[in-house]
């Protein structure tokens, strides 16, 4: 397995779904863990389960849509570990209607989590990262960012804008020895896809290749090369974990 011993991991919304799949495959590899998430309820629980794994984890309650709220979380997680090394921006959500139909409020609100929160956790961290010379900054987006989804106008404007921002910092940060990738899950089974009615999810099966909904695990995956050292000559890249569904050239 590829270590990150030693190494410190930031990653908002990580209490469950994916960003939990992301800290837990980290800590396996060496990494002491900062779950950050809105529910500090549910980051609590998920920082105990981690413990176990023989990692230093912290938990803190942050809303990533609030700049001060995100700079208070880095700040905690700087006192108590020193350094930031690996930064993931998984916290996200939706609020999906048709675009004709979608009010102001939804829009708003899925910007300023999934985009603008984005930016309120890389300003702090990337002038930290810059000081050490060295740092990873993982942003998940998503295919809808890349293809576009029907009723998703804000969810996908907000990962299309996630990919943007990936691509100017990796290009700012570069000389400084800092990576920026971002990664495009596909149709990943979590908790709200399981929501999805039965004839709707065998129809988004019937898109991908591979004939099959991909797993958390397997954005832990691609999160846990992006953060290790074998991908320390990648940076400015979109990854797309998918399945098949999008094959970009």
């Amino acid at each position: 397995m590829m270590s990150l011993k030693d190494k410190v991991a930031f990653i908002t919304g990580s209490a469950q779904g994916i960003g939990k799949s992301i800290a837990e495959t980290f800590a396996k590899a060496g990494a002491n863990i900062v779950i950050s998430d809105i529910n500090l309820e549910l980051a609590e629980q998920t920082a105990q389960e981690i413990q176990k794994l023989g990692v230093k984890v912290l938990a803190v309650k942050s809303n990533v849509a609030d700049p001060a709220d995100a700079e208070a979380g880095i700040a905690k997680a700087v006192e108590t570990f020193g350094r930031i090394d690996i930064l993931v921006n998984n916290a996200g959500i939706t609020r999906d209607t048709l675009f004709v139909r979608m009010k102001k409020e939804d829009w708003d609100l899925v910007l300023s989590i999934n985009l603008t929160g984005v930016f309120n956790m890389c300003k702090p961290v990337s002038a930290l990262m810059m000081k050490q010379r060295s740092g990873k900054i993982i942003n998940i987006a998503s295919i809808v960012g890349e293809m576009g989804n029907f009723g998703q106008a804000n969810y996908a404007a907000s990962k299309a804008g996630v990919i943007g921002l990936t691509k100017t910092l990796a290009r700012e940060l570069a000389p400084r020895g800092v990576t920026v990738n971002a990664i495009a899950p596909g149709f990943i089974q979590t908790a709200m896809t399981d929501k999805i009615p039965a004839e709707v999810k065998q129809k988004m099966q019937d898109q991908i290749p591979l004939g099959k909904l991909g797993q958390p695990a397997d954005v832990a995956a691609a999160a846990l090369f992006l953060a290790s050292g074998s991908a320390d000559y990648i940076t400015g890249q979109v990854i797309n974990v998918n399945g098949g569904m999008l094959m970009n050239t």
